[in-house]
């Protein structure tokens, strides 16, 4: 098995995931994935899709990932892992899409409009 790739995207982050055979490194931005996640739960929520495949230490990841926040990061690298998973193994894609992995999660923050203080708020009305 040579390189697979794959694209992750959550809210305005997208991350570029590089999947090979390894023991279990994950790299993210040329960094370690605990030097780059400091919280534990940003952790785990991108080893998900390998513990849920029993997989954690078969391959070597290396993710590029940027734009948005921690947390949109953290879900668009697990998306890009799930997706290079199934890339590798079509026999993958059940196991991650019951657990919800697969699955782009397409909420996105709603434009500002004109005449409005935010997307929907509206300024303070005055009636005097």
């Amino acid at each position: 098995m040579e390189i697979v790739n794959a694209t992750g995207r959550r809210k305005t982050s997208v991350a570029r995931v590089y999947v090979t055979p390894g023991k279990g490194e994950i790299k993210v931005n040329a960094r370690d994935l605990k030097e780059y996640f400091l919280s534990e739960i940003h952790q785990t929520l991108v080893k998900q899709p390998l513990v849920a495949l029993k997989a954690e230490n078969q391959y070597d990841v290396t993710v590029n990932v940027e734009g948005g926040g921690i947390k949109g990061q953290a879900e668009a690298v697990r998306l890009g892992i799930a997706r290079a998973l199934v890339s590798v193994n079509a026999e993958n894609k059940p196991v991650l899409r019951k657990e919800g992995f697969v699955t782009r999660d397409s909420r996105m923050v709603e434009r500002k409009k004109y005449g409005r203080r935010k997307a929907r708020r509206r300024f303070q009305f005055s009636k005097r």
